[in-house]
């Protein structure tokens, strides 16, 4: 699948906004405790990657009732489901200057994940951080994707092309909304 920049200029998938919240103190002081064992972009957008897939539990999964939307919340809470674990990770590779765009599927529900271009690695390559459990296997890679959820061609399944700047107002309205997860559960979008 061909990935389509929705805006034109790079700096756009680099910027911090009140959901990419990369200059704030909790997402710099992860941003500087990985970078300080992982100097390159490469090594570096991995680890952050494996560290918001692995440390930070999809809150469906754990069965934690909290919501969070905002990327410094998603690290200090320590929990989020597939949208918000992309923002925590876009604003760990944004803050290293790594350009990183939010991109969607559409299974039962909207499924979020992130698009990152590294230096010298050709074009983006989407990864998804929403963690990885029994029959799900999301890696870091910069030579193909490798997908908790790959899409089925025979079902109604949606690979949404488009690569966006900040979140989808469909997504993130339904974030900010819910009362908590199990709201949350009830009201995600079913498209785009």
């Amino acid at each position: 699948m061909e990935l389509i920049q929705q805006v034109p200029e790079l700096s756009a998938y680099l910027a911090a906004d009140e959901v990419i919240d990369h200059e704030h103190p909790r997402v710099r002081e992860v941003v500087n405790r990985l970078a300080a064992e992982h100097g390159d972009a490469y090594s570096y957008a991995k680890a952050a990657f494996e560290f918001v897939r692995d440390t930070i539990p999809h809150s469906m999964d754990a069965d934690d009732p909290r919501v969070t939307w905002r990327a410094s919340d998603v690290l200090e809470q320590r929990t989020g489901i597939c949208y918000a674990k992309a923002h925590a990770l876009a604003a760990l590779l944004r803050a290293r200057s790594i350009p990183t765009a939010l991109c969607y599927q559409r299974f039962e529900v909207v499924h979020g994940l992130v698009a990152v271009k590294l230096p010298g690695r050709g074009g983006w390559v989407r990864q998804d951080p929403r963690g990885n459990k029994p029959g799900v296997d999301a890696q870091f890679r910069a030579d193909r994707e490798q997908l908790a959820f790959p899409v089925r061609p025979e079902s109604d399944d949606v690979d949404h092309p488009l690569l966006y700047a900040a979140p989808h107002p469909a997504c993130l309205g339904a974030l900010k909304a819910a009362r908590d997860r199990p709201h949350l559960d009830r009201t995600l979008p079913t498209g785009l």
